[in-house]
């Protein structure tokens, strides 16, 4: 009797120290593993992770942007889950995430997406850098595949008109997109927005869609207010159709290099280029910006009228007077030039 109460005794307390190493180990792979370790992260934080960079350089970005607390245990985790090769990307980082859920997430490239957005810009430059500013491409490469006629020739561009391809709006990219991919993404949205609809108006008016996208980068630079959209449009389809050279004065500040003008003279209008549509008849051989889908559809839905003329209204609102006669737009110019020289505007 005694015996097997030694052993039973022997059992308990064997079985309660295995117990109590077990439940020590369960906390202890809790703790390094599963606890909450990134502290104090604020909304809307990200690393950024260059293919160049190396542990250290991500332990550090951490370290910059949040707390570790416990420096040890994530070099561990990150050791006994062979985080040794770091993914370029994006990856955001979240309050009391665990060593395991951090390793995890930039172990296997699982990144956050960009929300790339650019508006209405006046040259590839600017779109370049704008692009440049939110994601890991740099602008000259996307400069040096916009000014390649070979690369291009696939998505149906030239230099001239590669701009139309960047549809503005929001797009959700990876950071780390490559500049040929970006240019695949462009096309498909492109191609997205062009509906069989949009299509079939722009087939209606006659035009390209290219050509609807120069016109509409015109437009937009004649006028800040979109309720002139569709009738400058209509204007400027009533010229091409008559064949009279469009005469738009943005297209001139184009050919000049200078947006800033604010009064277009004789020796603007001389200047040799075939943005030059005083100069030379038809369209520009490409966009003068980067036009907003309001533009792009005023165009598609232009006001029909009987508008050849336009100039400047003279109470300097930013709108413009409107006339369908030589003598009418005659007046109208008298108007505007009589109180740009009462105000010194040259």
């Amino acid at each position: 009797m005694k015996t097997n109460s030694y052993k039973k005794k022997l059992f308990i307390v064997v079985f309660s120290l295995l117990s109590g190493i077990l439940l020590i180990g369960i906390g202890s792979y809790y703790y390094v593993f599963h606890a909450p370790n990134i502290n104090q992260v604020k909304d809307e934080t990200f690393l950024y992770i260059r293919d160049t960079d190396t542990f250290d350089d991500v332990l550090k970005q951490i370290e910059s942007k949040a707390v570790i607390s416990n420096r040890f245990t994530f070099i561990q985790v990150a050791r006994r889950l062979k985080y040794t090769h770091m993914k370029p990307g994006r990856y955001a980082l979240e309050n009391k995430m665990s060593n395991v859920e951090l390793i995890r997430k930039l172990r296997n490239a699982q990144q956050d997406p960009v929300k790339l957005q650019f508006n209405s810009l006046r040259t590839k430059e600017q779109l370049a850098g704008r692009i440049a500013e939110q994601i890991m491409v740099d602008s000259m490469s996307l400069i040096t595949l916009m000014n390649d006629p070979e690369f291009l020739k696939q998505y149906e561009v030239t230099p001239a008109t590669v701009i139309s391809l960047f549809i503005p709006n929001t797009y959700e990219v990876f950071w780390n997109i490559k500049a040929e991919n970006l240019f695949k993404r462009m096309k498909r949205e492109y191609d997205h927005f062009w509906t069989s609809e949009r299509k079939a108006k722009a087939a209606a008016i006659p035009m390209t869609q290219e050509e609807v996208i120069i016109l509409a980068s015109i437009i937009q630079e004649e006028t800040n207010k979109k309720s002139e959209y569709p009738i400058i449009a209509g204007l400027y389809i009533n010229r091409l159709r008559k064949k009279m050279p469009l005469q738009a004065c943005p297209t001139v500040k184009y050919a000049v290099g200078d947006f800033t003008l604010q009064r277009i003279l004789y020796k603007h209008l001389k200047v040799d280029s075939p943005y030059n549509t005083y100069k030379y008849p038809g369209l520009p051989p490409g966009p003068i910006r980067t036009p907003s889908t309001t533009c792009i559809d005023a165009v598609l839905n232009y006001e029909k009228h009987d508008y050849l003329y336009m100039a400047a209204d003279a109470s300097l609102n930013g709108g413009h007077a409107f006339a369908k006669t030589g003598a009418e737009h005659a007046r109208n110019a008298r108007k505007i030039q009589q109180v740009l020289n009462e105000k010194g505007i040259k």
